[in-house]
């Protein structure tokens, strides 16, 4: 509380004291002025005692009695007196009486209403103090162990360009993540969320700021955050199904994360939910800097909606719906050697894994001036099973540049998963994002010691999956890779926010090798591949 509070408290304090004495001043002089007598005649059984020596007397110690009563009212005045001199007036009889019970109804309003005006400022004063700035901290970490136990020469010359050298097993942390997130009053927000992964380069993640409970439930954000195309980047990495995101989600947003302003909202209903901004197209998460005359940008959108989501059972079951798409505008001609921007026009993705290299890579397309996508969106859940899935279609428009003929060009992809808890759980979604949220075991792993014997166990939760990813990067003169990989995971979760992952991949890869040999004259590589992965993750 401050100063200026506090001074006003005191004074109200000291006021309600004071009209109090007052008050309990002007009920004694208006109450009957004989009752003090019995107190000041309690001294007369003690005068009288003497009787038996001397009788005669009696009737003279009992004259002072009246007298003795008479200083009763005398001694409550100078009390009157010290609370508030114009109760004088009462002893005018009747009338005064009246004239001051109404001075004092008028006073003891006042000073109700002063009161009250004193519990409102107290009132403004907390609410001042709610709408200070707050903020949280939170972080994650996954740390990953890889291996490549079966892989022929082409996948050795996609890794690591040399078909004799074939791809290492490996252990990294994959995510070290910090973030601070608040509010700040009215109405405004920020995020800033930081990756130490790689300690010598550190790289932002989410980074921005905005506005908050805007019409129609929407939320404006300015800074570094995810482009709004495909539902499992949209979804947190704590809660995907598998270690990895599918071929085509990451081949056609790598990264997801670039510099722009977007509007997110939705229905009062929860029915739909939209997505939409602009975005520059150069990733700027190690540097944090866009430089250039030449701005390459597109614009995104995503509309979702959950037409069937069952209230009864907590959203045990539900459908859910999206489409989302991007026009961009890319520098075909750009020469990072001139301090220009490199052309954002390239499409690449590692075989599902933390590969050292993308093995579909189409490399930067020459001479690619726009291009656009579309992408659909379903999932399917049913208690404990859940089905999904998503197809992309991404067309390239090209200038002749270099000799190149310039045909455009069109590239696709997607991939299904069925998942299945075999321990009862679900996954949950969250209907004003048209995202999927954190699974919350039935129970908890644990191992303890019992007070008396034994031990205590609880398993956690336990969900299996299983997926099918397609992609295709090979058009007319570019050999990006065209190809498939099987995804058979187990999940344990050992609580709400850790679990370990397990995935076992098996693939294969043809007319590969854009990026290693970029001559149209070559012939392009094929390789088959078997990849096992866990990950220990945790959040806080």
């Amino acid at each position: 509380m401050c100063a200026g509070t506090a001074s006003r408290s005191a004074r109200v304090g000291n006021r309600v004291a004071w009209w109090l004495g007052t008050a309990l001043g002007a009920v004694s002089l208006l109450a009957p002025a004989a009752e003090p007598v019995p107190q000041a005649a309690e001294p007369v059984p003690r005068a009288a005692e003497p009787v038996p020596q001397a009788a005669e007397p009696v009737p003279r110690a009992a004259e002072p009695v009246p007298r003795a009563a008479e200083p009763g009212p005398r001694a409550a005045e100078p009390g009157l007196r010290a609370a508030e001199p114009g109760l004088r007036a009462a002893d005018e009889g009747p009338q005064g009486r009246e004239a001051q019970i109404a001075e004092l109804s008028a006073q003891l309003t006042e000073l109700r209403q002063e009161w009250e005006s004193h519990q409102e400022e107290l009132a403004e004063a907390a609410a001042a103090a709610e709408r200070k700035s707050s903020w949280k901290l939170t972080g994650r970490v996954h740390l990953d162990n890889w291996s490549f136990p079966d892989e022929d020469a082409g996948i050795s010359f996609l890794e690591t360009g040399d078909p004799t050298d074939d791809p290492e097993d490996r252990w990294d942390f994959r995510r070290i993540r910090l973030e601070f997130a608040g509010e700040v009053p009215d109405n405004m927000l920020f995020r800033i969320q930081i990756d130490f992964n790689n300690p010598a380069a550190a790289a932002m993640k989410d980074v921005y700021l905005g506005f908050n409970g805007l019409p129609h439930n929407q939320t404006f954000l300015i800074g570094n955050q995810k482009r709004p195309l495909g539902l499992d980047h949209l979804n947190s990495s704590r809660f995907n199904v598998f270690i990895e995101r599918p071929l085509a989600v990451e081949t056609f947003n790598e990264d997801a994360r670039r510099l722009g302003a977007a509007m997110y909202g939705y229905t009062d209903d929860e029915l739909y939910h939209w997505r939409y901004g602009l975005f520059f197209l150069e990733n700027i998460t190690t540097d944090g800097r866009y430089r250039g005359d030449f701005d390459q940008g597109g614009l995104y959108g995503r509309i979702s909606s959950s037409p069937w989501y069952d209230e009864t059972s907590g959203g045990r079951g539900y459908y859910h719906w999206a489409i989302a798409g991007s026009a961009n505008v890319t520098h075909g001609r750009g020469d990072p050697s001139r301090h220009e921007h490199s052309n954002e026009a390239r499409f690449r993705t590692r075989p599902l894994a933390r590969s050292t290299s993308r093995w579909w890579n189409t490399g930067r397309i020459s001479g690619a001036e726009n291009y656009e996508q579309l992408a659909v969106e379903s999932m399917l859940n049913l208690g404990s099973l859940q089905f999904t899935g998503e197809y992309f279609g991404n067309w390239v428009q090209r200038d002749p540049f270099a000799g190149f003929a310039g045909d455009d060009m069109f590239f696709h992809g997607g991939y299904v998963f069925a998942s299945y808890f075999l321990t009862g759980e679900h996954v949950p979604y969250d209907r004003t994002k048209g995202v999927i949220g954190r699974v919350k075991p039935l129970e908890n792993f644990f191992v303890v010691e019992r007070v008396r014997e034994g031990i205590g166990r609880g398993w956690g939760a336990f969900a299996v999956g299983l997926r099918f990813d397609y992609l295709d990067l090979t058009d007319s003169d570019i050999q990006g890779g065209q190809g498939w990989a099987a995804t058979a995971g187990l999940n344990w979760h050992w609580t709400a926010h850790s679990k370990l992952q397990t995935n076992l991949i098996r693939g294969e890869i043809n007319d590969a090798g854009e990026a290693q040999n970029p001559s149209p004259s070559l012939a392009g590589v094929d390789g088959d591949f078997t990849i096992v992965g866990m990950r220990y993750m945790l959040d806080f």
